[in-house]
């Protein structure tokens, strides 16, 4: 697991194709494969890579000679990436943007659940326990079982601040019927 949490690091993220190239990275591809499945340029993705692996967000595994080329494979540095400090709020909406475009080309109907609701902090610390035991638990089944993305979150939702003008003062709203 990294902590994403330095102004390179979040520099780096600062680019929709890169968070794309991040979740492509769970595995080694190589330019041409990354490119064919985020359906863009090869010289982009190049771009992007170099950005990603100075940032030290992504490493070259290995390399392998083909007509007369040499085809490299990248690989992102960490499984699990968490992103953290005072960047990380700036840095959520490009994430979830990235996020949203992999939901959309996912097959039809994922499973999407958003709930509200009032917990203990001993609730929160046994669903944050549990959640993290899934993310960093959860055996891979073989690269011939299809892949699924998963997303965790458990975040806690900030009260309205209440309204400062007195009760007596407010405006009323007036209702006319014909």
């Amino acid at each position: 697991m990294m902590d994403v949490s330095t102004p390179e690091y979040f520099k780096a993220l600062a680019h929709p194709t890169r968070q794309r190239l991040l979740f492509e990275l769970d595995r080694p591809a190589t330019i041409s494969q990354l490119a064919s499945t985020l359906g863009t340029h090869k010289g982009n993705i190049a771009y992007h890579l170099r950005v990603l692996r100075e940032a030290g967000l992504v490493r070259l595994t290995s390399a392998r000679r083909v007509r007369g080329g040499t085809e490299q494979y990248y690989q992102r540095t960490a499984h699990i990436m968490r992103l953290v400090g005072e960047q990380s709020e700036a840095n959520l909406p490009i994430a979830f943007g990235a996020i949203a475009a992999e939901i959309a080309s996912a097959a039809p109907d994922p499973l999407l659940i958003l709930r509200h609701i009032r917990l203990t902090p001993a609730q929160v610390e046994r669903i944050t326990a549990t959640l993290t035991e899934l993310a960093h638990h959860t055996e891979e089944a073989g690269e011939d079982k299809q892949r699924y993305g998963m997303l965790l979150a458990l975040y806690q939702q900030l009260e309205p601040a209440p309204d400062p003008t007195p009760t007596a003062t407010r405006p009323t709203q007036q209702v006319t019927s014909p």
